[in-house]
Order: structure tokens, then sequence, then C-alpha cells
């Protein structure tokens, strides 16, 4: 039976969440997931600092128009004046759950004292939390790691801290921060968590498959998933994990047929949302995810990245496809 994910007042359709990963969960990609069977998609990372706003970049990360609630929107940073800024200005242009990243390993962003970082001090952790909290109406997460490293794992004193502040739910990545992306994550800090506080956790890292999911649900006791790099040109990893949840079986892999259509369709809304030169350049880090398996030489990739317009994208991804549901072999 799966369990039943609440932030706040909203009960989600599903407990699989796509994770924040900045320059990939944009509102195409969300989307996207959310079609595919996310119960909800967090937005990228938004820099707390609204002086820098005015950027392309921030301008793109803030559109969240025709998505489905409940709207969850990230904020970085290490002023707690500035991240309750933040967090105001984004709950009034429609975010209706306010995420404080505590997890991303980033250089540039833990040299800035924010991200996984903030773990290490815990006075500014609290004064963060109390802050954002008490300047919105709207449910506040927190989504972090288990540590700073290895020797010092302090996730579960900042998930009480988190819970006597008022925040609403935890994410936690199975890795510390000097971890990185690096070795396996581990789940017991998770389990440990979760058995000590009240408030809804979901587990993070790592979470590649359905028997994965399953297993970390269980071994955790977690209320959902954040799922991250996996839905990198996989995005019905989704319907499938939720599929084997629900049934202990596993829906057959997508036909070359879908993988052309979602891929296509994911094409045509990058170049809309982004514009044709900014749309290209994007475009082809997804394609690359798409296509690793089916094109392990990277001819076809290698060719795709030397596109610069919208067309030719759009019809050598036609011609590539239909090769490959001819049995023919892709010739640079």
């Amino acid at each position: 039976m799966l369990p039943m994910a609440k932030i706040g007042p909203y009960t989600l359709p599903n407990p699989l969440i796509v994770a924040p990963m900045a320059g990939v969960t944009d509102r195409p990609f969300r989307l996207l997931c959310r079609r595919m069977g996310a119960g909800l998609a967090v937005s990228e990372m938004v820099i707390a600092d609204s002086k820098l706003w005015h950027t392309r970049k921030s301008r793109t990360r803030m559109d969240h128009s025709g998505e489905p609630e409940p709207r969850s929107v990230q904020i970085a940073g290490g002023d707690p004046e500035m991240l309750a800024n933040a967090a105001r200005l984004n709950a009034e242009s429609g975010a209706q759950i306010i995420d404080i990243n505590m997890g991303c390993p980033a250089k540039k962003v833990c040299n800035k004292a924010a991200g996984s970082a903030l773990m290490k001090d815990e006075s500014l952790v609290r004064e963060i939390l109390e802050a954002v909290v008490n300047a919105v109406d709207i449910p506040v997460t927190l989504k972090m790691r288990t540590g700073w490293d290895q020797d010092n794992r302090n996730a579960l004193a900042i998930a009480r801290m988190a819970e006597d502040s008022g925040i609403q739910a935890l994410a936690i990545h199975g890795r510390t921060r000097a971890d990185k992306y690096n070795g396996d994550a581990e789940y017991d800090t998770i389990a440990e968590v979760k058995s000590s506080v009240s408030i809804p956790v979901f587990a993070n890292g790592d979470i590649t498959s359905p028997e994965k999911a399953r297993w970390v649900l269980g071994h955790t006791g977690a209320d959902g998933l954040l799922i991250g790099r996996a839905a990198q040109g996989s995005p019905w990893i989704f319907r499938e994990i939720l599929h084997f949840l629900e049934t202990g079986q596993h829906l057959p892999a997508p036909p070359l047929s879908e993988v052309e259509q979602i891929l296509s369709e994911h094409l045509d809304a990058l170049h809309s949302f982004y514009g044709e030169l900014m749309g290209v350049r994007i475009a082809r880090k997804h394609v690359g995810w798409y296509l690793q398996s089916h094109d392990p030489g990277k001819q076809f990739r290698n060719r795709f990245n030397t596109f610069d317009e919208a067309l030719e994208q759009k019809d050598s991804i036609r011609q590539y496809f239909s090769g490959l549901r001819n049995g023919e072999e892709f010739a640079a």
C-alpha cells in the first residue's frame, strides 16, 4: 500500500516527487514529469537575493504558469532576512509551498554559505528556518543532507529543530555535503530522522528503479521519495515506480514510438519556453540523457550538438528514430 504524502494542507496524488535540480527541473521538465506520474515537482533553486531576479535565468526559474497545484518553489541563500523576503515574494507570485535548500553540495552554492554548507552552523539554520516560516502563511519545507561529513551527521538535530520551527516536511538526501554525489547513499540516517519527528519525511538519493524505491520506503518508513538524476532522460520512471508499488508488477519499457513522442514534445516545450537560441542549447543535454542507451557510441548525439536551429533538431530526431525502428546504424 502506498504511503499517503501530505505537505501542510496538501495531500499529494502520490508520494513520488521530482527533486529540485538546478538547470534541469525547469517548467517544461516539471510538467512532463507530472504527466508521467510524479505527485509533485519542485522548482529549480531560486537565489534568495531578489536584486538578481531581473536576469533571464531567474525569470524562467520563477515561471510557473500552467502548473498543477501545489506549486513548490525552492529558495537558496544564507541570510535569514533575505530568505524570508524571497519566500514572501515567491508566495505573492503564486508559490504554494516554499522549500529551503540545505541540500545542494555545489561549490558555487556552498562557498556562499548556502545549500548544504549551512548545516555546519546550526544556530544560523535555526534563524533561517524561523525567519522563513514566520514570513509566509504557506507551508515551508526543508531539503537537506545527512550532515556536513561522515564524522558530522547532524541531520537528526536539524530535523528536530525544523519541526520546532514550524517546518511542514523534510526531504533528506542520503549523503553528506562532503560526499557530493560520490559513493552510495545511506538510508539509516533517514530512518532515524523519520522515527524521531512527527512531520513528513521524504527520502532522496540513488532511487533508480522500482525495486530500490520499494526497499527505501520500507527501510526508512519515509512518507515518500524524491527522485532526481534517475528521471533525466527517463521521465517515465515515475509511472514505472508507481505501478510497481501499487501492483508489484513491472510496466513494460516505453516503446520507441513513445520515447520519440515524449522527446519531441519535450523539445517543442524547451524551444517555446526559452526561445530558439537558448532552447536549442538546453535541449542538447536532455537529448544526451534520453539517448544514452540508444546511442552508446555518441555518434548521433555529437552530431546533434552541432545543430543551431530548432527545426534541425526536430528533423534529426525524427530521422534518427525512423532509423532505429528500421534497424539502421546511425552514420555520422
